[in-house]
């Protein structure tokens, strides 16, 4: 198989020392890269200076918090709660989608992406790995627990809870409880009983 030329961007890239991966990035163009620079500083400012900011602490976790990730690209419903010190993927905020009513709660990451280890062997360089994209999903009434971390391609079906500090590789049902590291089910939560 013939090897693709690199762009002259990528090449420059790699001058200045930035490692990205050649099978990925080798063919991006400046207007590429402009863009997406453009797009990270926004964010940042967004994510760290007016998600956060003390001036709007009495409205942050349910109005600032939520529109701060609608505008860097996440999928939002109505009356999130989004607690303090969340962080998301902002590179690939356009896979999260969050629906009415959950709870992401302090400290929580949302990681829509990550090293893609198939075929990775002795020798190889670990930062020439492509990446794995996912979506993530978190259900109507889902309540993620304190410092939890919910990694590419999760679903969290509606209702669910996760217990604090969980690291949730897998799908989580709807109405149980889960918990853990790597977070399992542990409790399915009861209908209500008629009265």
């Amino acid at each position: 198989m013939p090897k693709k030329k690199l762009s002259l961007t990528y090449r420059f890239m790699r001058m200045l020392g930035l490692n990205y991966s050649e099978e990925e990035y080798g063919q991006v163009s400046l207007r590429r890269v402009i863009k997406v620079v453009c797009k990270t500083y926004r964010d940042a400012f967004l994510t760290k200076y007016v998600m956060y900011s003390w001036l709007l602490s009495p409205i942050g976790p349910r109005k600032v918090r939520p529109w701060v990730l609608r505008k860097v690209g996440c999928h939002v419903g109505k009356n999130v709660f989004v607690g303090d010190s969340v962080k998301i993927d902002t590179g690939h905020a356009d896979l999260i989608y969050i629906d009415d009513f959950a709870h992401i709660t302090g400290g929580c990451r949302l990681l829509c992406h990550q090293r893609d280890l198939t075929g990775y062997c002795v020798g190889d360089n670990a930062a020439k790995l492509k990446y794995r994209l996912g979506e993530i999903h978190i259900g109507k009434g889902v309540m993620l627990g304190m410092e939890s971390m919910v990694m590419p391609g999760v679903t969290i079906g509606d209702g669910a809870i996760v217990g604090a500090f969980s690291l949730v590789t897998k799908d989580i049902p709807a109405y149980t409880v889960a918990m853990g590291r790597p977070a399992k089910v542990v409790k399915q939560i009861p209908e209500r009983a008629a009265e």
